[in-house]
């Protein structure tokens, strides 16, 4: 039973295990299709980045290389001492050679122009704005090359162009010494578009594209290829010249790299495919098997979350008698854990040891299947781990296999301890409540019967007292038989007088319980005769529902006999509801504020119901003693419910309820709020 209810059978758990290898298997192969295809990608992008840095390297070598050269170049003018015409002359044919250069201009130590050439193969560069608008430019980087003792850059500038275009570019400036003193010095103009595209190798441009950039990414020259593809790779190297710094960009457009980029890849995710199909075969084999254990899989579950969820213990045996199965229900129930209980046998650690024997015998008779249980169930004691004991009721039935074979007992438990409890509670209850009626009514008929007595008892009394008046004075020479009569008329005065008496004390003691009263809250009164409410409520199918108002005070009463006017009128509504015609039964008990007069603050108790009503010609005579329309009815108990009330200060009277039924009412007085000098206000 154990291995049924708190684990899935080893059938199950088998197709399981392989649907879930076979599940691991194909999310395996498909990841790793996925990340094989994924990293050639990877690789082959990485193979193109290399190569764009690398060529980007051998850019930014090129440009170095050349500007040294042209300096160099540059330094050859003057090896000759020349003069202006000679110098213009031999920079034409310089110029010639380095497309790159735009200008060249000869300067004195005062910067003021010797001698200058310009480039033959476009119109003059400075047409248009004029050769002083760089003027600044010139100063900084003859300034910076003062400085270093050496050639130095300025930074780039846009140079527009008659033909309304422009280019950008940046100044050299050589200094020049004799002797260790400056003489003057050597300007040379180059075009950042025409350095990309001569100082450049031809094999980088030709599939690249190549830039110069200032630091925030603003292009200055552009030169290469143009874009090709959707996905562009990008390097960038920093090109620090003396004075000025540019950042040499290169930009590689390709197509995106291809799902298979090579053949290998190709036929791995070939092969994957192909066990992806094989693996999808099986699958197919194996979902109706898989259905069922799923259909299992699901019934176990619904069974031990509703084993879980109940509050009746359940206990499983063998036909040995050893526990094989427990729900937590149970295990509260005695204290022990399900590894404590599973696998002991008899006697069981929850038996209390005083009644081992006696279980034992029970036991012996009941596995060796001689006697079966009662279907109502058998009460027990069992004993908690801490020692309690508390009462069960236990429900067994034979554990039938699929076999038809019965391999042991089910065992149902309830915790009646507190079905006892209330029992009991509500048997005193009943009790105590009883003897109060039975007091409450001897001491109702003991006022009924002093009222009802005095009357003639005080009318025997007066016609005696005029019997003798009339006797003292009789004519003289009466008989003896007079004066026996006088006597006899003084005897039932004094008689009469003596049975006044007793009944006035009788009245007097009766009388004495109202004196008996303390400050009860309206719910504790609810509270006390509710139990016995909700057993008459459950016999006759009535719903009760209770209303009180927030913030009611304690009430000044006799406790015990307004509980039994409380229970009295319940009982009453309740009654008048047991017909058939009244599927929907409801009795409501409410307490609320009443008017208050003067200092005097009063609550008001109603019980209403929906029966058929009290007749006009009921009501007339409702609380006339001795008065009932029941036929077991004494007719004393709305008299007495009154009589109590009224007692206290109080008024009981009833109305109709709408639409049908009635509700009766009474008040009693508020305990009085204490006030700030510590009395009763």
């Amino acid at each position: 039973m154990k291995a049924l209810l708190s684990k899935p059978p080893s059938g199950w758990l088998r197709p399981w295990r392989r649907w879930t290898l076979w599940t691991l298997l194909v999310v395996l192969v498909a990841a790793l299709l996925v990340t094989l295809v994924w990293l050639a990608g990877r690789y082959e992008a990485s193979q193109v980045q290399t190569r764009l840095e690398r060529d980007t390297a051998d850019a930014i070598s090129d440009i170095r290389a050349a500007l040294t050269r042209n300096v160099q170049s540059l330094q050859a003018l003057q090896s000759n001492t020349p003069t202006p015409g000679s110098w213009a002359l031999e920079a034409s044919t310089l110029l010639r050679e380095h497309r790159e250069w735009v200008r060249l201009e000869w300067r004195d130590n005062a910067l003021n122009l010797l001698a200058y050439a310009d480039t033959p193969f476009r119109a003059p560069v400075f047409s248009r704005l004029g050769r002083d608008n760089a003027q600044t430019d010139i100063g900084l980087a003859c300034a910076s090359a003062r400085r270093f003792s050496g050639p130095a850059y300025s930074s780039s500038y846009f140079l527009p162009q008659p033909d309304g275009l422009g280019m950008e570019v940046m100044e050299l400036c050589l200094p020049l010494a004799n002797a260790g003193k400056l003489t003057g010095y050597v300007l040379a103009t180059y075009s950042l578009q025409e350095v990309l595209g001569d100082l450049v190798g031809r094999q980088i441009t030709r599939s690249q594209e190549v830039s110069f950039t200032e630091a925030d990414g603003t292009r200055l020259a552009l030169y290469g290829s143009s874009r090709r593809g959707s996905r562009v790779f990008t390097a960038q190297q920093l090109l620090d010249l003396p004075g000025h710094t540019l950042v040499l960009r290169m930009d590689n457009w390709r197509a995106a790299p291809d799902l298979f980029p090579n053949v290998l890849t190709a036929l791995v995710t070939a092969m994957s495919i192909a066990l992806v199909s094989v693996l999808v075969l099986l699958g197919k084999d194996m979902r109706r098997r898989q259905r069922v254990e799923r259909d299992l899989a699901d019934a176990l579950a619904f069974r031990k979350a509703m084993e879980d969820s109940l509050v009746t213990g359940l206990r499983a045996r063998d036909l040995q008698g050893r526990i094989t199965y427990v729900n937590p229900a149970f295990c509260q129930m005695v204290g022990f854990s399900a590894e404590e209980l599973l696998g002991q046998s008899l006697p069981a650690p929850y038996w209390p040891p005083e009644r081992v024997s006696e279980y034992q015998e029970r036991q012996a008779v009941r596995l060796a299947g001689q006697h079966s249980p009662p279907r109502e169930g058998a009460e027990s004691v069992f004993m908690r781990k801490n020692g309690s004991r508390f009462p069960v009721l236990i429900i067994e039935a034979p554990l039938i296999n699929a076999q038809g074979m019965q391999t042991g007992w089910m065992s149902a438990f309830l915790d009646i301890s507190e079905q006892r409890r209330v029992e009991e509670l509500s048997r005193a209850s009943q009790e105590r409540l009883q003897a109060t009626a039975r007091l409450a009514t001897v001491g109702e008929m003991a006022s009924l019967l002093s009222h009802e007595l005095n009357q003639p008892l005080a009318a025997i009394s007066s016609y005696a007292t005029g019997s003798m008046n009339l006797l003292q004075h009789e004519p003289p020479g009466a008989t003896p038989v007079m004066a026996d009569l006088g006597l006899a008329m003084r005897r039932i005065a004094e008689q009469a007088e003596r049975a006044g008496k007793v009944i006035k004390s009788v009245h007097d003691f009766v009388r004495r319980r109202e004196q008996e009263r303390e400050a009860v809250a309206p719910q504790a009164l609810l509270d006390a005769i509710m139990p016995l409410v909700y057993l008459q409520a459950r016999k006759l199918y009535v719903r009760v529902q209770t209303r009180l108002d927030d913030g009611l005070p304690a009430v000044l009463c006799d406790r015990t006999m307004v509980e039994q006017v409380l229970l009295n009128l319940a009982r009453n509504a309740m009654q008048s509801m047991d017909r058939p015609e009244i599927a929907e039964r409801v009795l409501l008990i409410q307490v609320r504020h009443a008017a208050s007069s003067g200092n005097n603050r009063w609550l008001e108790f109603s019980v209403a119901d929906i029966g058929p009503g009290i007749p006009d010609e009921v009501a007339q005579r409702l609380f006339t003693p001795f008065f009932t329309t029941k036929a077991e009815g004494m007719g004393l108990g709305l008299s007495m419910c009154r009589t109590v009330v009224e007692q206290h200060g109080g008024f009981l009277g009833f109305q109709p309820n709408q639409p049908t039924g009635t509700i009766f009412k009474f008040t009693l007085p508020a305990r009085k709020a204490a006030s700030p000098y510590g009395t009763n206000a």
